[in-house]
């Protein structure tokens, strides 16, 4: 699929994809992880084609074809996925994210709780509270560590960081290998222009979010494996503390990628709430 342009009211260049479909279909606005393209990779087009929904998904700043914006907060790269979803005529939707685009999904909750019917977060995380704890149980946190010390140095600590495989766990080495295979690709096209979107994002994920958890009100389904070594299941259970309305799924054998294999039922609940 090809992503298409749109400007914002500040000049910059913004990627968006979209399914398209059926005017009166329901529609998810998909946040990606980090680092991703924002295209709509097949599992993810799968899932929401089995329930008739149309994909509305957005590059945030600093990834291919999306102007970098430094400094952006997970609200302020949120309030550009709105203005596309105004710019294509999509009024009401669910957000749904994985990883680091569980946050994001967060924030259309909270800038436009009118507009988000439900919201689906997959190994999503929790807003850094200050505390060592928020890192436990990561196999490789330099990243988003070395990100609370700015841009900079997490731009310097790039130039040198390598993927490790100790990350995964084997069931999510097996979904790579098989059906969630398009999402390892999209991860390489989505760093092969540079560190640039996925630095703002780890610094993004550390500094203050630009909403409060508190002002999410529309329905949240938060879903963690219970092995994940990326995103721990603390970051989950400090989101449901804080959401007004939300429960939480546990996967305990799943993690970071092999928990995404249940999307399609996780949609599922999202057009159930969405019509009660």
């Amino acid at each position: 699929m090809t992503g298409q342009e749109f400007r914002t009211t500040d000049g910059r260049a913004v990627r968006f994809f979209d399914t398209g479909g059926d005017a009166d279909a329901p529609v998810v606005i998909w946040h990606h992880g980090t680092p991703q393209t924002g295209a709509v990779i097949a599992p993810v087009a799968a899932a929401a084609a089995a329930h008739g929904m149309r994909v509305l998904s957005v590059a945030r700043p600093g990834y291919p074809g999306s102007d970098a914006r430094p400094g952006r907060s997970i609200a302020a790269a949120a309030a550009d996925v709105l203005a596309v979803a105004d710019s294509v005529g999509v009024d009401r939707f669910v957000t749904a994210g994985a990883s680091g685009g569980g946050p994001h999904a967060l924030a259309l909750g909270a800038l436009a709780p009118e507009r988000a019917t439900a919201i689906v977060t997959l190994a999503g995380l929790a807003p850094y509270d200050g505390s060592p704890d928020w890192f436990s149980g990561m196999a490789s946190p330099g990243a988003v560590y070395s990100a609370l010390n700015g841009r900079a140095a997490r731009l310097a600590y790039a130039e040198t960081a390598e993927f490790d495989p100790e990350s995964f766990v084997s069931r999510d080495w097996e979904e790579l290998n098989g059906a969630w295979g398009p999402l390892g690709a999209d991860a390489g096209a989505g760093a092969a222009e540079g560190p640039t979107g996925e630095a703002d994002d780890d610094v993004a994920y550390v500094s203050p979010w630009g909403f409060a958890l508190g002002a999410v009100r529309p329905p949240v389904l938060l879903v963690q494996g219970g092995a994940d070594r990326v995103v721990p299941p603390q970051h989950a259970a400090a989101l449901l503390e804080h959401l007004p309305d939300a429960e939480l799924w546990i996967r305990p054998r799943d993690g970071h990628v092999s928990v995404l294999t249940v999307l399609g039922v996780t949609l599922g609940w999202a057009l159930g709430r969405s019509a009660s």
